[in-house]
């Protein structure tokens, strides 16, 4: 079983709602469920997506936020999230999750990402730009270009929509 990141983008109102239902179970069960439609599978892309954007010049402060929005805020507690048998990052560090507030501060600032130029720095040769890259890029089928490019699109779009939305982001491994 691969363990990929997962992000969730959901309601405040859901997340307490998750709270008081772990709080009266008896065996911790926060009947944590968000629909699909708002959960994203980030595969193994946040390194990689992180490797490129040092490699290709990214200024501190996108850099930051896309480290939070890959990492998100380990000050909110999530730790009703994180119980045996009910935990949903059972092969990772503990959920993390980003405000509503952090979320639109987020997607404004992935949205300012040149994504396709920071590839443009690396070699045009797909191997060499996965050497470069590391983190076992090599493997990616059909070259990290294309794969990287996908999974940036999709966290841009998803924390735009739930910026849009105002919706909080909850971050696992799973």
């Amino acid at each position: 079983m691969a363990v990929t990141q997962q992000l969730a983008r959901i309601p405040a109102e859901y997340l307490s709602s998750c709270r008081r239902s772990a709080g009266e179970s008896p065996d911790g069960d926060p009947r944590w469920d968000p629909p699909q439609a708002d959960v994203l599978d980030l595969d193994w892309a946040p390194s990689l997506l992180e490797r490129v954007c040092v490699l290709g010049g990214l200024d501190g402060v996108h850099l930051d936020a896309l480290r939070q929005a890959l990492t998100g805020d380990p000050a909110v507690d999530l730790g009703f999230l994180n119980t045996h048998p009910h935990a949903i990052g059972p092969f990772g560090p503990d959920p993390t999750a980003l405000s509503a507030a952090e979320v639109a501060h987020v997607s404004e600032l992935l949205g300012q990402i040149d994504f396709p130029a920071l590839l443009a720095t690396l070699p045009t040769d797909e191997a060499e730009a996965a050497t470069l890259i590391g983190n076992d890029a090599e493997g990616i089928a059909g070259g990290p270009r294309k794969y990287l490019l996908g999974h940036f699109d999709a966290l841009r779009a998803f924390y735009g929509d739930a910026s849009r939305r105002r919706l909080l982001v909850v971050l696992w491994w799973d």
